[in-house]
């Protein structure tokens, strides 16, 4: 997943901060983007994400604590101190910071997490009917399958559709094995009367063998699937 921000210091250092107090270390750090394994973010005041909700995993309670903690020291603003959150699940537990653009974002601990980086998000949806279909239409390339109501589980991470005004300027890259995948990926978005943002195709400006293809969401939103073509 990819942010868009005003200020790429001012952000970089936001997620620096709190990420090291998860043990989420910085991958990548060019000219144009700065990289937390499957977060990254990059400039572009023109068209700043807003209205996003990132959950990345904790590896425990004491750790949303010092994620909050320290996020609060070092003056970022509190989006909700660390405790359970049995709405959830009776294990929940999290805390939350708003960072520089205003995006809200939570360390959390619970026991059914799979992996480390992003466990959820939330997107922001001006009509939950049409990006729930959306995102069903794309499921079988994604891997992300509707679980419930406006919900989406994949391999190790999740997304809830939750409507309200909707989440700006955010960039959904999903995971093939296959370019043929990129391809149906891209033939049934467009079949199901969404637009095309980017025919499949390489882009080697990325790396050798990057082969993606881009659709919008109905909020206008950029999302990708993607065969790096690694081995």
């Amino acid at each position: 997943m990819t942010i868009r921000v005003a200020d790429r210091d001012a952000s970089e250092r936001f997620y620096d901060i709190v990420l090291g107090t998860l043990g989420i270390a910085k991958t990548v750090s060019d000219e144009w983007y700065a990289e937390w394994d499957d977060f990254s973010l990059g400039a572009d005041p023109g068209k700043v994400t807003r209205g996003l909700h990132v959950g990345f995993v904790a590896p425990s309670r004491e750790a949303v604590d010092e994620f909050h903690g320290i996020g609060v020291a070092a003056g970022y603003r509190s989006d909700g101190p660390p405790g359970p959150r049995p709405q959830y699940r009776d294990d929940y537990y999290g805390g939350f910071l708003l960072d520089p653009d205003g995006n809200s974002v939570e360390a959390v601990h619970h026991g059914d997490m799979r992996g480390g980086g992003i466990d959820h998000l939330w997107i922001r949806v001006a009509d939950v009917p049409a990006a729930r279909d959306f995102y069903a239409a794309i499921a079988p390339y994604s891997g992300f399958a509707l679980a419930q109501d406006a919900h989406f589980r994949g391999p190790q991470s999740s997304f809830t559709l939750v409507e309200g005004t909707p989440t700006e300027h955010v960039h959904i890259a999903f995971p093939a094995d296959e370019n043929a995948t990129v391809d149906a990926f891209h033939a049934a978005a467009i079949e199901a009367g969404h637009r095309s943002n980017g025919e499949p195709g390489e882009r080697a400006i990325y790396h050798p063998g990057y082969y993606g293809a881009y659709v919008l969401d109905p909020d206008g939103n950029n999302i990708e699937l993607v065969n790096h073509n690694r081995g």
